[in-house]
């Protein structure tokens, strides 16, 4: 259901460049162009526009999913240690005919949400569990009154750690992300299995992994042609304090080869690393971009592993989401940002619905 506190706030567009002046983590906000690749993503008149803002909690963290029948956009909240822990926030904008966004709170049956894709017209989430409920991968109708569905909570009896993030293949498999971020944070069980990623059948059940030795596994991404998949490694911070620069902050690509009918990962490899944060979300454009929340904003690859540009935003981006052609959703913890690029950018994932 609806939580009543809904609220409202019209954007504020903000100039290139332009200096966001309010709220935790102040910094620039704006384009900086390091390859001349990124001038064709810009368009003529980029622009960022600052949706929501709320100072008291970073309420744009994570799972962004825009539903393109109605123009919405589902987020979830950060995990608050400092007031001794609370649930996280999931909250749906839901655009005005006046431009402006409303925020509505709503409480569906996921306690620990983080990330999330579009599925069968609905959304399906990554919870990161509690000490006594399991990590799982959990499905939410989009509108009210958000009815939810666990589709897989263990590895054949094992729980997971911690699920993170996901990507869903045409061939309706769904691949995703298992670090021990809830654990770390003190809100989920013990780790009873290493940090990997999966790859579940939900027609048949099969559930298998099909890679490990990374750190912290985290965004989850394929090319446009599904013939790469790109992994976030976010071991240089673990969410705990334990933060270590010399730790991976880095993208690796695997190639997708089939055996015997079934999908395996090789050639691993060293796409990106961020020189700024940790890459956490990550995303793809029809083009073959390679797009990721870090540090200091949205960072933008070309398919080569070139960086060609920043979206520059006054904090940590955790995410972000495709929209309608041309337009992107960046999440920046305290503030949800709206931003305008050339209008032949379009998101591989929406593309595929």
């Amino acid at each position: 259901m609806l939580f009543k506190n809904a609220s409202f706030l019209f954007p504020l567009v903000l100039p290139l460049g332009a200096l966001a002046s309010s709220g935790p983590g102040n910094g620039t906000s704006g384009f900086k162009t390091f390859q001349p690749g990124f001038k064709a993503i810009l368009g003529e008149h980029p622009k960022l526009e600052l949706l929501h803002e709320n100072r008291t909690y970073p309420f744009a963290h994570e799972a962004p999913v825009y539903i393109p029948d109605t123009g919405d956009l589902f987020i979830v909240g950060n995990y608050q240690t400092p007031t001794g822990g609370q649930a996280i926030q999931i909250s749906r904008m839901v655009p005005q005919k006046n431009g402006s966004y409303v925020r509505e709170i709503i409480h569906p049956d996921i306690p620990m949400a983080n990330g999330a894709i579009n599925y069968r017209g609905g959304i399906l989430f990554c919870d990161q569990g509690t000490k006594e409920r399991p990590s799982s991968l959990i499905f939410m109708n989009a509108t009210a009154p958000y009815e939810t569905k666990v589709l897989l909570d263990s590895f054949y009896g094992r729980h997971f750690n911690s699920l993170n993030d996901l990507d869903v293949h045409s061939d309706g498999s769904i691949w995703f992300t298992d670090p021990t971020y809830g654990y770390d944070q003190g809100f989920s069980m013990k780790p009873d299995l290493p940090n990997q990623v999966y790859r579940f059948d939900p027609e048949t059940g099969d559930v298998r992994v099909v890679a490990d030795q990374i750190g912290q596994p985290n965004g989850i991404a394929f090319s446009p042609d599904e013939s790469i998949v790109y992994v976030t490694d976010t071991d240089a911070v673990w969410g705990n304090g334990d933060n270590d620069s010399t730790r991976p902050a880095t993208i690796y690509a695997f190639d997708v080869k089939y055996y015997s009918g079934s999908p395996f990962l090789v050639n691993r490899r060293v796409f990106a690393y961020t020189d700024n944060g940790i890459p956490d979300g990550v995303k793809t454009d029809t083009e073959g971009n390679v797009y990721a929340g870090c540090g200091d904003g949205v960072h933008v690859w070309s398919p080569a592993g070139v960086l060609l540009g920043k979206i520059q935003l006054p904090d940590t981006s955790a995410n972000l989401a495709f929209a309608k052609p041309g337009e992107m959703f960046a999440l920046n913890e305290y503030r949800l940002w709206k931003v305008t690029l050339s209008q032949h950018v379009q998101g591989t994932i929406l593309n595929e619905l």
